[in-house]
């Protein structure tokens, strides 16, 4: 996708998308990789300028060079990983939804299961996760990975509901922390960490939920529809702006104003799944899309990648 017109790939839907500079970035997609059955679960390395991703159908990670362009393959089999982020300590945690776990790679490569089980039954498929200052993580349970043997294993759900869970940094403990989604998936917290944003892909809603001293929930409020009938919000990211950026699939990425209004669209020339910051300054955005890999540097910066 090319072209000097800037709406043939930013969608300008309300003035805050232009005097925010969302739409002052490149003119064109760069597509860095298109060998994938099904990408998702972007992240970005700021020590090795790697971006590393899951192409699930075919059972691998594979990792992006940003000072060569070369992809490799960085791990396969993968337990038909979905999606990475990093924890406090530089640590990749994954989701294997084939697997039905959430796994930490430690620094000599070695894997440590976080969570496969929730009340003694084993997790759906754990489909995304955000690492919160404390050290807890929380993930997404869908049952992605167990309706069809081509994202992981076709079995029987062990779980009553498709949920959202967070892990004690300190005992390791399992705890349900919501319950009201027919399919959540991606999940993000807001910069404050005051609030726990998560995509109900099935329902076409982002929900909104505070989160309390003590890590649990509120009920969840609806921050944002689908309006066309086909996209189907997948993950999440904020901007150093307070804005929310929502992997839309066919409508391919919205961009939400604080309140909740849709300003702008990115359109892609494929399906999205996934989005990821990433860069030296932060300012590059990665697109996973069916099968590829796009990037884009932009006017805007993603939200910084430590809190303190």
């Amino acid at each position: 996708m090319s072209g000097s017109d800037e709406t043939v790939l930013y969608e300008i839907l309300d003035d805050r998308f232009r005097t925010g500079r969302c739409a002052n970035g490149d003119s064109r997609l760069e597509k860095l990789y298109g060998d994938c059955r099904w990408a998702e679960g972007p992240l970005y390395l700021p020590a090795w300028r790697q971006l590393i991703w899951s192409d699930i159908p075919n059972d691998r990670m594979l990792r992006w060079d940003e000072a060569t362009g070369a992809v490799s393959v960085f791990r396969s089999a993968a337990g038909h990983s979905n999606g990475n982020t990093l924890d406090r300590e530089g640590r990749l945690i994954s989701c294997e939804q084939g697997n039905r776990r959430v796994t930490r790679t430690e620094p000599d490569g070695s894997l440590t299961v976080l969570a496969d089980r929730y009340d003694g039954k084993r997790l759906n498929s754990p489909n995304d996760a955000v690492v919160r200052s404390d050290g807890s993580v929380w993930f997404s349970d869908p049952d992605f990975g167990i309706t069809s043997d081509y994202e992981g294993f076709r079995a029987e759900r062990e779980q009553d509901g498709l949920n959202v869970y967070r892990i004690d940094p300190a005992t390791g403990e399992v705890r349900l922390v919501a319950d009201c989604f027919e399919a959540p998936n991606g999940l993000v917290f807001s910069p404050d960490e005051r609030q726990l944003y998560v995509s109900d892909t099935r329902g076409g809603v982002i929900r909104v939920f505070d989160v309390r001293d003590d890590g649990t929930l509120s009920d969840g409020d609806v921050f944002a529809r689908t309006t066309d009938g086909v996209s189907h919000f997948d993950n999440l990211r904020f901007d150093d702006g307070g804005r929310l950026w929502a992997a839309a699939m066919d409508g391919g990425v919205h961009c939400y104003d604080p309140d909740g209004t849709l300003i702008g669209r990115l359109n892609i020339p494929e399906p999205v799944s996934n989005i990821a910051f990433g860069g030296p300054k932060n300012n590059r955005l990665f697109i996973t899309a069916t099968t590829s890999l796009y990037s884009l540097v932009m006017g805007i910066t993603g939200l910084p990648r430590v809190r303190t």
